[in-house]
């Protein structure tokens, strides 16, 4: 199983990451470091000393840990990073496949209880969506958890997004969302059962750590409908081996070592959990495993 095909189902990459998500302000800070709703955090690995987090230096990491492709997903706490994203597909689309994101939340402007765009938004999202499909993306992300406006969140079965997932239906596009709890699986259910040939992948594992884990992997007995692994090292940050933690406190492979090291599963099950499935269900083709170069020290 070593050297075998490995692909990272969920990461992320911003240009600058210097925004408000419901009245909180996320905003870079120096050697890694980010204010994070009001607290100081280390944000990513101390060597990243300018607050971007580019394609270059990921593809840099993936060829040392011997990851052949990966998903960019976005969420508010990125920043909207569509501009950016866009010329990381052209430059790098053979293995990084980014999403799109909309902004559902019409830049803070408030939204009806349907989920319509108020009288004060400039564009309906399901507009942007299919602009942003028109400019090549073939994937788009929802962070699900993120929809909130002061103490009201957006139904992630409301007319603009049921508008935008049967444009993505017929566009053979793929969406990536994170789900928040149960409510929201519920509300989802919907969106499954009125585009059962949409491709969607559940983030974050389904959220094993919460009770509304059962319901979103319930999700997946669709066929078109897969649930992927990232997030783990955020999930169970507090464990350490034989459970990943954040990619500030272990290396890059390290975080795939409770898979590789694991004797729960055959070297089967192991192949299609680390590689084979996503690049069937995103679509990835002709991948190379990154060669291993030893450690000046080994």
């Amino acid at each position: 199983m070593e050297g075998g095909l490995v692909i990272d189902s969920h990461s992320h990459l911003w240009l600058k990451q210097d925004t408000v998500w419901n009245g909180k302000r996320i905003s870079p800070l120096q050697n890694g470091r980010s204010m994070f709703m009001g607290e100081e955090v280390q944000m990513c690995p101390p060597f990243m000393i300018d607050g971007t987090n580019k394609a270059e230096v990921f593809l840099s990491n993936m060829d040392y840990a011997q990851v052949a492709a990966a998903v960019v997903v976005q969420e508010y706490i990125d920043g909207l990073q569509n501009d950016y994203l866009k010329t990381v597909n052209e430059r790098f689309g053979n293995r990084l496949l980014c999403c799109a994101m909309p902004d559902f939340l019409n830049s803070g402007k408030p939204f009806t209880t349907d989920g319509k765009p108020s009288a004060e938004c400039e564009k309906p999202f399901h507009e942007e969506a299919k602009a942003l499909l028109d400019q090549g993306f073939r994937a788009i992300a929802i962070p699900g958890h993120r929809l909130w406006q002061g103490d009201k969140r957006l139904p992630i079965n409301g007319s603009e997004f049921m508008r935008m997932y049967k444009l993505m239906e017929e566009r053979n596009a793929i969406l990536s969302v994170c789900l928040e709890d149960s409510e929201q699986a519920a509300e989802f259910r919907e969106v499954i059962q009125e585009c059962p040939d949409l491709k969607i992948a559940i983030g974050h594992f389904g959220m094993p750590t919460e009770s509304s884990f059962r319901d979103q992997i319930a999700l997946a007995r669709n066929k078109n409908v897969m649930v992927e692994s990232g997030g783990i090292t955020w999930l169970y940050n507090s464990e350490f081996y034989p459970y990943p933690r954040t990619i500030t406190a272990i290396t890059y492979k390290m975080s795939y070592d409770f898979i590789l090291k694991t004797s729960e599963l055959t070297d089967h099950e192991k192949s299609l959990f680390l590689g084979e499935n996503a690049a069937r269900f995103y679509g990835f083709h002709d991948l190379t495993v990154p060669k291993h170069v030893k450690n000046m020290s080994e």
